[in-house]
C-alpha cells in the first residue's frame, strides 16, 4: 500500500492524538504528560530503543530497518511545547491548562512524527536506522541546544537531521522550501540608560533618560536604512521601554530598553549589534548621561543544506504534487542548532486558512497530517533505500 494511503488510513488516529496532546499543553522544560505519552506511543509501536530525559524532557526514539549495510542515521525531529497564551480557538477539545495553548502547531508535529514512527516500526522498509528526536522548548529555544549538549547528535550516530512546521495561509497538504537561510538569527538587546533624575519642574537641573532614550529608539532605525546594505534583511525592533519612576512629575534616574533583532546575515548581525552600542553609548554621551547595552544571541540562522534540501523537496513534490518556493522569514526557529550541527533541512507544511501562528484563535488543521506522515516516512523510505 502506498505510504501517503496507509497514513490517511491512519489519519483518524494520530488526530486523536493530537487532540490530546492540544488539550493538555506544556510549557517548554514543562512537556512531562506529553514526554510520557510519546515513550508510551513509541514503545507500543515496537520501537528499538526509546530514551527519555534528554536535553531535559525530550525523549529519543530509535527503529532500525529491515537491513543496516547502509550504515546511515536519519535524524527526524518534532517540538513538543505549547505557549503561554489564553486559547480562543473554539475548538471541542480546548486547552485544560487555563493560560496555556497549542498555538503554534507542535501538538501537530509532534503528532504528525509519531504517525510516520508508527508506520516505519510496522514496515522497517529502508536500510539503515531512524532516530526521532521529539524535542522540548523550541518556544523558548533551550530544547534543540538542550539536547545537542546532551550529546543526542553523537550518542545516537545522526547523520542528517530533518524538521517540518506547519504554515497558515499555505494550502493544506501543500510544502515549501528553500536552500540556504530560511528563517532568521533571533537576538536580543537591553539598553540601560542613566542620567540624572530629579524634579520634573526642573528639568535644567537633571540629565534625563527618557528624552536621551527617545533619541536613542529614533537612531537606531537609521542602522538598517542608513548602515546596511539594502539588499540584506533586517530587523532591529525596540519593543519595551520601562523607567526607574512612574510618577508623573519625576524626572527618572534611568530608562531601560529592550528589543529584538532580526537578521538573515552573519555580516549584518555583527554590524548591527557593533552599531547598537555605538549609537546607543554616543547619543548618551552626548547628552552628558551614559548607556550600557546587552546583547544577546538566542538562536542562529536556519540553514538548509542545498543537497539534502533538493531531495526533501523531491520529495514533497512526489507526496503534493507541487512544492513552492518558501520566503525568507524573520521568525526564528531553534532547529537552526540542529543544522548547526549536521546536514539537512526545514520544511513548511500548509495549514490552510488559519489563524496566524502564536494567535489564540490558532488551531492545527488535522487534514495536514496525512501528508506530513508521508514527507517523514518517504524520505525515509528513499534516503535509505531497501536492497
Amino acid at each position: 500500500m502506498p505510504i501517503k494511503n496507509r497514513l490517511a488510513e491512519l489519519l483518524p488516529e494520530i488526530a486523536a492524538w493530537r487532540q490530546d496532546i492540544h488539550a493538555h499543553p506544556e510549557l517548554g522544560t514543562e512537556e512531562h504528560r506529553t514526554a510520557a505519552l510519546v515513550a508510551d506511543k513509541l514503545a507500543a509501536f515496537g520501537c528499538d530503543e526509546i530514551v527519555p530525559g534528554v536535553g531535559g524532557t525530550g525523549v529519543v526514539g530509535v527503529i532500525r530497518g529491515k537491513a543496516n549495510t547502509s550504515g546511515r542515521v536519519i535524524g527526524l525531529r518534532g517540538d513538543m511545547d505549547a505557549l503561554p497564551i489564553l486559547e480562543a480557538s473554539g475548538v471541542d477539545y480546548p486547552s485544560r491548562n487555563e493560560g496555556v495553548m497549542h498555538a503554534c502547531g507542535h501538538d501537530g508535529h509532534t503528532a504528525m512524527l509519531l504517525g510516520a514512527a508508527k508506520y516505519l516500526a510496522e514496515t522497517r522498509n529502508f536500510d539503515g536506522t531512524v532516530v526521532l528526536l521529539f524535542q522540548p522548548a523550541e518556544e523558548v529555544a533551550l530544547g534543540a541546544k538542550g539536547m545537542i549538549d546532551d550529546g543526542v547528535m553523537d550518542r545516537f550516530g545522526v547523520d542528517e537531521v530533518y524538521g517540518i512546521h506547519n504554515m497558515p495561509g499555505l494550502p493544506v497538504g501543500q510544502f515549501a522550501i528553500r536552500p540556504g537561510p530560511l528563517l532568521a538569527a533571533t537576538d536580543e538587546f537591553f539598553i540601560t540608560v542613566g542620567g540624572k533624575g530629579g524634579h520634573a519642574a526642573e528639568p535644567h537641573t537633571s540629565i534625563d533618560p527618557t528624552v536621551i532614550a527617545s533619541h536613542i529608539v529614533i537612531a537606531l532605525q537609521t542602522i538598517i536604512s542608513r548602515n546596511a546594505d539594502p539588499i540584506v534583511q533586517g530587523v532591529v525592533s525596540v519593543t519595551s521601554v520601562d523607567t526607574s519612576s512612574h510618577a508623573f512629575n519625576v524626572i527618572p534616574q534611568s530608562v531601560k530598553l529592550r528589543g529584538t533583532v532580526r537578521t538573515h546575515s552573519a555580516d549584518l548581525q555583527d554590524l548591527i549589534e557593533q552599531r547598537l552600542s555605538d549609537v546607543a553609548t554616543g547619543i548618551a554621551a552626548s547628552f552628558g548621561g551614559q548607556a550600557q547595552v546587552e546583547y544577546l544571541r538566542h538562536v542562529p540562522i536556519t540553514i538548509n543544506t542545498d543537497e539534502n534540501t533538493a531531495f526533501a523537496e523531491g520529495i514533497a513534490r512526489s507526496i503534493a504534487g507541487d512544492c513552492s518556493e518558501a520566503s525568507l522569514i524573520m521568525g526564528g526557529e531553534d532547529f537552526a542548532f540542529m543544522l548547526q550541527e549536521r546536514p539537512g533541512a526545514f520544511i513548511f507544511l500548509g495549514n490552510g486558512d488559519s489563524a496566524s501562528l502564536h494567535h489564540p484563535e490558532y488551531n492545527f488543521n488535522d487534514e495536514t497530517i496525512p501528508a506530513g506522515c508521508s514527507w517523514f516516512a518517504e524520505l525515509v523510505e528513499r534516503r535509505m533505500p531497501a536492497a
